[in-house]
């Protein structure tokens, strides 16, 4: 309930307001109302409930234990004179229990509760008012402290807890006037004294709410910083793990990575290539049009790269400044190629221009490639100076390639390259 009420904080800017506004005043003067009103009876439901089910189970057990103990104990006149008004608690306490087995209405179960105190308050003092002599006097106190614990225990609203401690007070104050044992002034006497001592009780009750509802603020109020710390962080993380240009993630992100999935052996379990991808004559592009516009095609190719790869399970990276790393899991080297081929022939096609270029009026790509096969031992930095060589070779032969780096094995070719 708890996780439920502060999600619903954190994302309501009003009711963070007003979480930030009642805690400023003084505790005695906090009042929760509307939309947080709602949420900490949603918080201090279950427990509230389950208190009140289990108070109204003992009840009625103690009220069955001594109903047989004064059948074994007292004169059978006076046991059985105490039958019949003592059998109305435990059907009252198990129809409350059922009442608030699960949330329901609020009046509901306002209602049932109060109605279920009177009748048990009723059963109690008409159980020594029917047994006479001292029984009566006793059953009346027996009554007020009933009442007493259900003020202290039951974590209710106001208005319920004073319509509980209003009951046995006017019970009391009933059956005393018709006591024929004492006398009108001796019966308000007592009712006044234990009027003080019960709304003594209400007013700890009350407190004890308060500093409930506090509590419950200042979980609210941390659950939301906690919240917006994390979300600071989880973008501080962002930040940190991505190029702040194209949008990818950067070079430090992409190393983290590679030693998450070969996991500090010499292999990736699935295999792995990886494409080293350099803008051709990027600084002549820089030179000749600006800066402004040599970010811009940083950014197109940034793209068109992202979106020539598998988003679920292929990685990229801007790794230098014109440099791009793509990381292709569980494929092999006429896929490699192949997903290579797409990225320059995709960057070719856009036709971003460069008029100061060795290679073409417009934007072109070299890329080196290096495969990792499933089970070949190769560790992510060997891979990667593999890719390094291959695109190395593809600038050196006239860029606007992509070149496949081959180890010295008997029976393989020594290099593949397209252009």
């Amino acid at each position: 309930m708890l996780d439920r009420a502060g999600v619903e904080a954190q994302d309501d800017p009003a009711v963070s307001a007003e979480v930030e506004r009642l805690l400023t005043r003084r505790t005695r003067d906090i009042r929760l109302t509307g939309e947080i009103n709602r949420l900490f009876r949603a918080r201090v439901w279950v427990q509230t409930a389950k208190i009140i089910r289990a108070w109204m189970v003992w009840v009625a057990l103690l009220d069955v234990l001594t109903l047989a103990l004064n059948m074994v104990m007292l004169p059978r006149a006076i046991a059985e004179s105490m039958l019949l008004p003592g059998a109305i608690i435990p059907p009252v306490s198990m129809a409350v229990v059922l009442v608030w087995r699960k949330p329901r209405a609020s009046w509901l179960q306002g209602a049932s509760l109060i109605a279920g105190m009177f009748l048990i308050l009723l059963s109690v003092a008409l159980v020594g008012v029917s047994a006479g002599g001292e029984f009566y006097e006793r059953h009346l106190n027996i009554m007020l402290f009933v009442a007493i614990t259900a003020i202290i225990i039951f974590g209710i609203p106001l208005v319920w807890t004073m319509a509980i401690a209003a009951l046995p007070l006017g019970l009391y104050l009933f059956f005393q006037l018709r006591n024929p044992g004492i006398e009108f002034g001796s019966a308000t006497a007592a009712t006044l004294f234990f009027t003080s001592g019960i709304f003594a009780t209400v007013a700890a009750r009350r407190i004890m709410t308060i500093l409930a509802q506090k509590t419950f603020l200042f979980e609210l109020r941390d659950r939301r910083r906690v919240a917006e710390l994390a979300d600071a962080n989880a973008r501080l993380q962002r930040l940190a793990s991505t190029d702040p240009l194209t949008g990818l993630a950067n070079r430090r992100w992409m190393t983290e990575l590679l030693d998450a999935l070969w996991g500090g052996s010499r292999k990736c379990p699935d295999g792995a290539a990886m494409l080293m991808c350099d803008i051709d004559d990027f600084k002549k592009l820089n030179d000749r049009l600006g800066h402004a516009e040599g970010d811009r095609c940083l950014v197109e190719v940034a793209r068109i790269i992202q979106d020539s790869v598998r988003r679920d399970c292929d990685h990229v990276a801007r790794y230098g400044g014109e440099e791009f790393l793509v990381l292709l899991v569980g494929v092999g080297e006429e896929k490699a190629l192949s997903v290579a081929e797409r990225i320059r022939g995709s960057v070719q096609a856009a036709a971003f221009p460069n008029p100061a270029s060795r290679v073409s009026r417009h934007v072109t790509l070299s890329i080196g490639v290096a495969v990792q096969t499933t089970g070949e031992d190769m560790t992510p930095e060997q891979l990667q100076r593999h890719a390094d060589m291959a695109l190395y070779l593809a600038k050196q032969t006239g860029r606007n390639r992509v070149l496949l780096h081959e180890t010295q094995t008997p029976g393989r070719k020594k290099a593949k390259s397209t252009a």
